[in-house]
């Protein structure tokens, strides 16, 4: 592991990963904020409303038999489910890329 360990006063360490990233904001300066972004329409995807429409043009439908602390969605024709964070601000590069590898040719993530 690389990076540099912070200790706090009350005992509590961490990792980070990329400090220079991390103290301008996390997203300024050195890394940049990652965007899903819909091929055939040129669009980011900015909610979950709009993804799971994409989602449903697909073949994708809900699916409610899981994690209530997940929105997840799966294809009939498939094994395939994608998990996605209920709260759309965690949703990061990780579920990005998912959605990605399972509908290739449709979906991008680029640097913002």
């Amino acid at each position: 592991m690389s990076g540099v360990w912070f200790f706090k006063n009350n005992g509590v360490i961490r990792l980070v990963e990329n400090p220079a990233a991390e103290s301008n904001g996390g997203n300024g300066g050195g890394s940049r904020r990652k965007v899903l972004v819909h091929l055939p329409s040129g669009q980011v995807v900015s909610s979950y409303s709009s993804l799971e429409q994409i989602l449903n043009e697909l073949g994708w439908e809900r699916y409610y038999g899981g994690d209530p602390d997940l929105f997840q969605f799966h294809k009939q024709s498939s094994i395939d489910l994608i998990s996605l964070p209920r709260d759309f601000s965690k949703f990061n590069s990780v579920y990005m890329y998912d959605i990605v590898i399972k509908n290739p040719n449709i979906f991008h993530v680029r640097d913002m």
